[in-house]
This record gives C-alpha cells, sequence and structure tokens, in this order.
C-alpha cells in the first residue's frame, strides 16, 4: 500500500472543500497521510475532514486598489508564504494538491519554489482566479467541467469530474421514485450563503399561487440565511406547507436522495452531487458569481435533458409555479430527466483524481499519465 503525506489545500467553503474532502477520503484508502490548509471558515465542515492534520496558513485577496490595502494583502500574502514554506519543510509532502479560493496560493506557491510537485482542481466550466493565477505554475490541471481539448493548459488538463463525498455516494444507490397522483412530493431548495436569499422570498411566493390540491401534497425543505430563517417559516406555516427550513443542513446528500424535485444554484458541486445522485433540478445560477458562470456548469445536464437553467431575472413567482406544478404532474418527465442526470454524473472522479495525483506526486507527467490511461 502506498504512503507519504498529501497536502491538500482549499478555501473554507464547501465548493471547495467537499472535493477535497471526497479526495482525502480515497487517498487515505490508499494509505497516504492527508493535511489540510484552509481558513477560519473551514471550521463547520472540518469535522467530517478525513485529514490527520488542519493548517491555518495566512492569506488574503486582493479586493481593493486602496494602496494601504494593496500593501496590507501583500504583506499577508508574503507571510503565508513563509508560513507555507515552513509547514512543507516540516511535512515533506509528496504533492500539494490546491482546490480553489485564495488560502491555496501560499501553499501552492511555495511548492513551485521548493521543487514540490504540484497539482490544481478546478471544479467549475470557467477557471477561478486563484487557480488561474496558479495554473502556469503546476504540473497538472484537473477539471471538473473544464475542457482538456483546447485552451491554453489543455496539454496538461485532465477532465477527471468533481469528486463527491461518501455521503453522495451511498445516496446515489437509491433510485429515483417519482411521486404519483395524491402521494407527497418533496421539494428541496437550497443556494448557499448569499445565493439563498433569492429563494427566500422567490420559493414561497411561488409555492401561496400553487392550487390547494398541489400545496396539501408539497413537502418542503429549504435552506434560508439566518436572517431569513423566520419569515421563510413563518411563511409556509401561514400556507400550512409542511416544511423543514435551516441556514444549514449537515445531511444534505440524504435530502437529496429523498427530493422528488431540487431547486438550487449551480456551482459546480451542486451540479456534481446532484448528477450523481441522479435527481430532476431546476437550476438558478447566482448571478453574481465573482469567477465563473454557473450556467456553464449544469450545460452537460442541461444537455442531456437531466436539468432546467433559468435566469434569476427571468424567474418570476408565475413562472416557478408553472414549473413546480407542472413537475407534479408529470412524474414520467421527472423519470425521465433524473436518469438523463445520472449519466452526466461522474461517481468515479475521486478515484480517477487520486489517480493522477499519485502520478504526478511519482514526477510522471500529464502526458505519460494520459498515456497510460488511454
Amino acid at each position: 500500500m502506498a504512503s507519504g503525506i498529501i497536502l491538500l489545500a482549499a478555501g473554507g467553503t464547501g465548493g471547495h472543500l467537499f472535493p477535497a474532502e471526497a479526495l482525502g477520503h480515497e487517498l487515505k484508502a490508499r494509505g497516504y497521510a492527508v493535511h489540510l490548509v484552509t481558513d477560519r471558515r473551514a471550521e463547520r465542515f472540518a469535522g467530517s475532514f478525513p485529514a490527520d492534520e488542519i493548517h491555518v496558513v495566512p492569506s488574503a485577496t486582493f479586493g481593493s486598489k486602496n494602496p494601504i490595502a494593496v500593501l496590507r494583502t501583500a504583506w499577508t500574502l508574503w507571510t503565508g508564504l513563509r508560513a507555507a514554506r515552513r509547514l512543507i519543510g516540516r511535512l515533506k509532502p509528496a504533492a500539494v494538491i490546491g482546490f480553489g479560493g485564495y488560502p491555496t496560493v501560499p501553499p501552492l506557491l511555495a511548492a513551485r519554489s521548493m521543487g514540490v510537485p504540484s497539482l490544481i482542481h478546478e471544479q467549475n466550466a470557467v477557471m477561478g482566479r486563484a487557480n488561474k493565477a496558479l495554473a502556469s505554475r503546476v504540473q497538472a490541471i484537473a477539471g471538473g467541467f473544464l475542457p482538456d481539448d483546447h485552451g491554453a493548459h489543455a496539454a496538461k488538463t485532465v477532465t477527471t469530474g468533481n469528486p463527491v463525498r461518501p455521503a453522495v455516494l451511498q445516496a446515489a444507490g437509491s433510485p429515483y421514485l417519482a411521486s404519483r397522483s395524491s402521494e407527497e412530493f418533496r421539494l428541496l431548495v437550497f443556494g448557499g450563503s448569499q445565493g439563498a436569499q433569492f429563494f427566500s422570498s422567490a420559493v414561497p411566493a411561488a409555492i401561496a399561487l400553487l392550487d390547494g390540491v398541489d400545496r396539501s401534497r408539497l413537502r418542503v425543505t429549504q435552506q434560508a440565511r439566518a436572517e431569513d430563517h423566520q419569515a421563510v417559516a413563518d411563511h409556509y406555516r401561514a400556507l400550512q406547507v409542511p416544511a423543514e427550513v435551516s441556514p444549514f443542513f449537515a445531511d444534505m446528500a440524504e435530502r437529496l436522495r429523498l427530493a422528488h424535485l431540487v431547486i438550487c444554484r449551480s456551482g459546480a458541486s451542486t451540479v456534481s452531487e446532484v448528477a450523481v445522485i441522479g435527481r430532476p433540478a431546476i437550476f438558478v445560477p447566482y448571478p453574481y458569481a465573482l469567477d465563473h458562470d454557473q450556467a456553464a456548469n449544469a450545460a452537460a445536464l442541461v444537455e442531456r435533458g437531466g436539468a432546467e437553467v433559468v435566469a434569476q431575472a427571468e424567474l418570476s413567482p408565475e413562472r416557478l409555479t408553472q414549473m413546480i406544478s407542472s413537475a407534479m404532474k408529470e412524474p414520467e418527465r421527472l423519470e425521465t430527466m433524473a436518469a438523463a442526470a445520472r449519466q452526466a454524473g461522474h461517481p468515479d472522479a475521486s478515484a480517477l483524481l487520486a489517480d493522477l495525483v499519485v502520478a504526478i506526486s511519482e514526477r510522471k507527467s500529464v502526458a505519460e499519465y494520459k498515456g497510460v490511461r488511454s
């Protein structure tokens, strides 16, 4: 069995940490020790992360053109780079793997300067700012939705898909069972952080316009920001619609498994998990994303017929009401969508990414790796 340390670096959001967590489980199963470099935001996810140790290294992003702010950010990055070099010098990892977010910059730059093999994984169809800055400095790029046949870094890009957590793979073992006739219809709504704000008003307003028969079948699970939580819960209570409303669900994979229809943003991890589990979805891309176009993440599912994509600006309560009502009355269509979504999934992404990590740690080139795969 393999041995050695792999250092994973990821920003402290679920979108960055979930695929890192999935790779961590796969590497641990192969006999590697796993260490994580991240930021303070990761604390709520740390309980399930399979890391031998979690390290916080100073980092920052250039969010202002104010000269003082720029100098402060530059100093923080320099401090983080020195801390990352000390950490890598102590751990002596076989490879350093970045998953995006500004906390990945110091450890990946330190790895480059110290001759340690490195790789970045880009979850989205359009590369984020941190990964874009690091792309020319790493030995390989793994992509969730990135193409590997064209682009500036195609020669060292491998499409692996986005690793999903073990809980998602377990949920994927349950077939989709459509809701028919008068059976309860389970609607799952989530958006993540600021992305959930729009749904807090739009979805209850749409459900209020449903006829009484449709409303009586609904069972809603909805993620809402803490400041919106009570208002959303009160709205459903007034409509007499059973609903679980919370700022965060630790068992999201199980809730996806149980859902008859999902309404959500189309971040890369979300799209990947919906596809692997195989559930029909209405994706509403977050319109203010800085790094990427969320609509591009969902393109593979839409092309196969596994999902619908609607721009937020075009999603009135009336249109959403019509979409929900149609879904509730067309179980065969939802079954077809679920099957199509599953065909677009990459349940083996963790294994494929781990294979690439091992190859890079053994100082093999991407060309050699692709040659073995073909």
